[in-house]
């Protein structure tokens, strides 16, 4: 049985070895789990960091614009119910220019406030009492209030205006009964854009927007003239479904192809704005700690899996080591046969599970016949070469992988035969007989004496029993002049060549 336990351990050793690497590498997958999931979380984290600032940047700045344009829209509005009044019209210049922009919001990039007739024909202007001769008829904000009663306050696109870039904003003039009566213009200068944007601390790349509801870039920073004025609703390749109001969006923007974090505030007014920063800038902080955290995970796996794989080498060397020390424990180093110890561990063990199951056991005890004799005349190196050749064909003759040849001491050898019964035993041994016989040549002639029996283990007896019965038809096969197979019969032997 301490052979059985020996075979256990080793095999709990290779498990070991597998169970080792297979724990280290579920470990390894587990904490690479983790450590992705808490990078990715640091990534998600640094983007709505990054989304929190740039809408609250939107929300200033949008404020800032709204303001401004509410401030001057309040103005063109009491400009244009002033002008509603008949008792305007006559009386004089100095008094209807103080009467109209007396309360108009002035600034140094807001422009001087007009008024044209229903022609387009310029005929009041803030800046001056003599205005000069002027139309704008065709001029896209006196068109649109002209054919549109409900156009509102309606911001142009930017334009080359008095002189300087600006937007233009407008109000349709209309008297009591509704009738169109001509258009009061304003405007707010890019300065004023340029003076906000410029009070900001933007980093390389970011950008901001202000665009009409319908799409038309009205000021970005940085300032592009090629860009100004263009509406995106005529790009095919990008759609207004990818930055929705109060929405972010990542990646590629319309004007650059530079992947950028965008965010565009919810406004009700004519205008809104959108903020973009550029993704490199958005998770470079987080880049330079994934690359940090990503070494020495990277350390640390390989130094856990070369730990690993040294332990598991380690234990597969010991359990080896242990295979060839119980290898030279149970093996006769002469002829390569089991020895008496493990032969002994081998007949308990199946003697046993015979008894368990109802099932024969069989052994042969083989001598090899006048051997002494033979010893004393050819010298112990030849006797050792019988042996090993009796080895050899007892060997070559048993092949079940349950069975267990063994040399049981001196010239005498055994051969455990579980499960078969007392005529397949007695076969068997003649074969190895005829082996034998057929090996031998020359000087070197021997012969084996064979006992054959055959048990089914019933209370009360041992296997010292099997090996009793056997031995006694061994003697009984060499009283019979040797070179002969004898079975035994149980309880009382009966002899049979």
């Amino acid at each position: 049985m301490s052979f059985r336990r020996g075979n256990d351990a080793r095999r709990r050793w290779r498990l070991s070895a597998k169970l080792l690497i297979a724990a280290s590498v579920a470990t390894v997958l587990g904490f690479s789990a983790v450590c992705a999931g808490v990078m990715f979380d640091m990534r998600r984290g640094e983007e709505q960091l990054a989304r929190r600032t740039l809408e609250n940047l939107a929300s200033g700045i949008e404020a800032d614009i709204s303001r401004n344009i509410e401030l001057y829209d309040l103005s063109l509005r009491a400009v244009a119910s002033n002008l509603e009044m008949p008792e305007i019209r006559n009386i004089s210049k100095e008094l209807r220019q103080l009467i109209l922009f007396d309360h108009a919001a002035t600034a140094k990039h807001f422009g001087a406030i007009q008024v044209f007739d229903t022609k387009g024909n310029l005929t009041i202007d803030a800046a001056s009492l003599d205005p000069r001769p002027e139309n704008r008829s065709d001029e896209e904000y006196f068109t649109v209030q002209r054919d549109n009663p409900d156009a509102g306050l309606y911001i142009s696109r930017p334009m080359l205006h008095r002189g300087a870039y600006a937007i233009v904003l407008s109000r349709r003039i209309v008297d009591d009964e509704g009738r169109f009566l001509g258009v009061v213009v304003g405007s707010i200068r890019f300065s004023y854009f340029h003076d906000l944007f410029g009070r900001l601390n933007l980093m390389p790349g970011d950008t901001i927007t202000v665009l009409r509801n319908d799409r038309t870039i009205i000021m970005r920073t940085p300032f592009d003239l090629d860009v100004i004025g263009k509406n995106l609703a005529e790009q095919l390749d990008w759609k207004a479904e990818n930055l929705k109001a109060g929405r972010a969006f990542s990646g590629k923007g319309p004007v650059d192809d530079i992947p950028r974090l965008y965010v565009r505030r919810s406004s009700s007014g004519p205008l809104y704005v959108v903020v973009g920063k550029p993704l490199e800038a958005v998770f470079n902080l987080w880049r330079t700690e994934a690359i940090r955290i990503g070494a020495i995970m990277a350390f640390l796996i390989l130094f856990v899996l070369s730990a690993t794989l040294v332990l598991a080498r380690e234990i597969v060397r010991r359990a080896d080591a242990e295979d060839k020390l119980e290898e030279m424990a149970t093996t006769d180093a002469l002829t390569g046969l089991k020895n008496r110890r493990k032969f002994d561990g081998e007949i308990e063990r199946e003697w046993r599970r015979a008894g368990r199951y109802g099932q024969p056991v069989a052994l042969l005890m083989i001598d090899a016949d006048h051997f002494k004799a033979y010893n004393d005349t050819y010298g112990h190196q030849a006797g050792d070469q019988v042996l090993v050749g009796i080895a050899i064909c007892i060997s070559d003759a048993v092949r079940r992988a349950g069975d267990c040849p063994a040399r049981f001491g001196g010239e005498e050898f055994a051969v455990l035969l579980p499960n078969m019964t007392a005529l397949e035993a007695f076969n068997l041994a003649e074969t190895i007989r005829h082996k034998v016989q057929q090996w031998c040549a020359g000087e070197l002639i021997t012969t084996v004496s064979i006992g054959v029996a055959s048990m089914r283990p019933t209370a009360g007896q041992q296997w010292s029993d099997l090996i009793e019965a056997a031995d006694k038809a061994l003697y009984a096969a060499k009283a019979n002049g040797r070179n002969q197979s004898v079975l035994a019969t149980v309880p009382k032997i009966a002899l049979v060549a």
